[in-house]
């Protein structure tokens, strides 16, 4: 069974992250479509239904280059919020052992190790030195 589905979906483009995005996106209207009036939630469930017949048929698509440019159009439109959330998460990770300071001048980000007293800060894009404690 597993080597026929294998077989079966070669050559096809499968599952990518547009993909998973309106996957989940449909999983989400189809929950609304539960906690809203009758005729909205009707029309959030025939929205959900569009969107996995949308999704499985990209998914089950031989037209894979048509399929990667629509995934790189969506990545593209997303690239500054996936950004904003992994320097975020950058960010919490390191929190515990660093401090992040900007320069004062060029507002550059620099990470210093924490627990070294008041030290001096060399921006090492503009050479500019301030005094922080750490």
């Amino acid at each position: 069974m597993k080597e026929k589905l294998q077989r079966f979906m070669y050559g096809r483009y499968g599952l990518d992250s547009f993909g998973k995005f309106t996957i989940i996106i449909s999983l989400v209207l189809m929950l609304l479509a539960n906690f809203v009036p009758a005729r909205m939630g009707s029309v959030l469930s025939l929205l959900c239904w569009a969107l996995l017949i949308y999704t499985y048929f990209r998914m089950f698509s031989r037209q894979t280059y048509k399929r990667a440019c629509e995934n790189q159009a969506y990545l593209a439109k997303t690239a500054k919020v996936r950004h904003f959330f992994a320097s975020q998460k950058s960010i919490m990770a390191q929190r515990k052992t660093h401090h992040i300071y900007k320069c004062p001048t060029c507002k550059q980000k620099i990470r210093v190790p924490k627990g070294k007293g008041r030290i001096e800060i060399r921006c090492p894009k503009c050479n500019t030195t301030f005094i922080k404690k750490s």
